[in-house]
């Protein structure tokens, strides 16, 4: 493709813009790894007999001698060939990396990830930013979360930088978008899952709970002194406020214990990706030794 006023690169151009990835369905993925993310996502949704991920992808002639191994992923899907001209007119970055895909949205309900069982959850509470969206997603995926949700009134994480942000892991795990919070946290308790509020006030020490996990697992049996707080081998959600106004009233209420992160130094507080990356790790860590 060498137009880039065609009507296929304008329609792609368009899941820029909210109003027509809600139409579609569908979204942009811009650069070499989220798009190999996105078409592994697709064979093994195909191997699995379920909706391909990938509804499309472009690729300069350049990227794909620099990364062939992108042909051979794209194997099955639709790639096409287009000119830098093409990729600057569909992509939102100002420097595009030579492929997009457009990409099908996967939209799981709260009732199916809660039907899995999972033993840890990221949930964003009215998170708007979207570069901290994708480092909380990118933290959970690491930490091997089962899900992230985002309630009502958080960042769409579909939107082109939310999807940079995420380096691919968007298409790793289940990702519930939209969800009232009052409906989530009584799904949560519903389900015997544990609701933590990562709040900097909070009673219970992320650090002493860490250490009471680990007397849990040297000594099978051992309880540590007079331990009334949570347990983090336990199946847990995680709560992570909106970054300037930090967590709700009702968003506090609803959890079960509000845990803070020690600050040792002389910093005011972490950023809101940091303490979820922190927090996510304290719990993977007790529930996977």
């Amino acid at each position: 493709m060498s137009n880039p006023r065609a009507d296929r690169v304008k329609e792609a151009a368009k899941l820029a813009g909210r109003s027509a990835r809600l139409k579609t369905g569908l979204f942009l993925a811009e650069g070499p790894q989220a798009v190999r993310e996105a078409l592994l996502a697709h064979r093994h949704a195909v191997e699995a007999g379920l909706p391909g991920v990938v509804v499309e992808a472009y690729a300069t002639e350049a990227c794909l001698q620099r990364l062939p191994e992108l042909a051979g992923l794209a194997a099955g899907t639709t790639l096409r060939l287009a000119t830098d001209e093409v990729l600057a007119a569909m992509a939102d970055t100002v420097s595009p990396q030579g492929i997009v895909a457009v990409c099908r949205m996967q939209s799981p309900t709260l009732q199916e990830v809660l039907a899995t069982a999972p033993k840890l959850i990221a949930v964003m509470c009215e998170v708007r930013d979207p570069g901290n969206a994708g480092t909380i997603l990118r933290a959970a995926d690491s930490a091997g979360a089962d899900a992230v949700i985002l309630t009502a009134s958080s960042v769409d994480i579909h939107n082109p930088k939310a999807v940079r942000s995420t380096v691919g892991s968007l298409f790793h795990l289940p990702v519930v978008s939209g969800v009232e919070f009052a409906e989530l946290a009584d799904a949560l308790r519903q389900a015997g899952i544990t609701i933590l509020a990562a709040d900097g006030y909070g009673s219970q020490d992320l650090d002493a709970l860490q250490d009471e996990s680990a007397v849990r697992r040297l000594a099978p049996g051992a309880e540590a002194t007079g331990t009334s707080g949570p347990r983090l081998e336990n199946q847990t959600a995680w709560l992570f406020g909106n970054e300037a106004q930090g967590l709700s009233d009702a968003e506090l209420a609803a959890a079960d214990f509000r845990v803070a992160v020690p600050v040792y130094g002389q910093a005011e507080s972490l950023n809101v990706g940091t303490a979820a990356t922190v927090c996510l790790y304290a719990s993977a860590r007790a529930q996977n030794r």
